[in-house]
């Protein structure tokens, strides 16, 4: 009985959501899923972006994925003026 209570705190289930809670919670996901895809389409360069780093990642295959991507993405070209391009330059 010990193991049921376990996974019931490591795997919850809609299930256990009243009818009005299931309701909110789906009107929410498509809401979240709709604003992303609005995001998503307002920004365009995002998909180069992830695309770029997606490609270089599996043509590499590096070890240390994370030090990849945090290399990838600090090599970025940070827009003249930004606060982070002049964080960068006092390194």
């Amino acid at each position: 009985m010990e193991e049921a209570g376990k996974d019931f705190l490591t795997k919850p289930t809609v299930s256990i959501l009243s009818s009005e809670q299931q309701e909110k919670l789906r009107q929410f996901k498509i809401q979240t899923r709709n604003n992303n895809e609005k995001y998503l389409r307002a920004h365009p360069e995002v998909e180069e972006i992830v695309g770029e780093f997606l490609r270089n990642l599996l043509i590499k295959r590096p070890s240390d994925i994370r030090e990849f991507a945090a290399d990838h993405f600090a090599s970025l070209n940070v827009p003249s003026g930004s606060v982070i391009k002049g964080n960068r330059d006092m390194d």
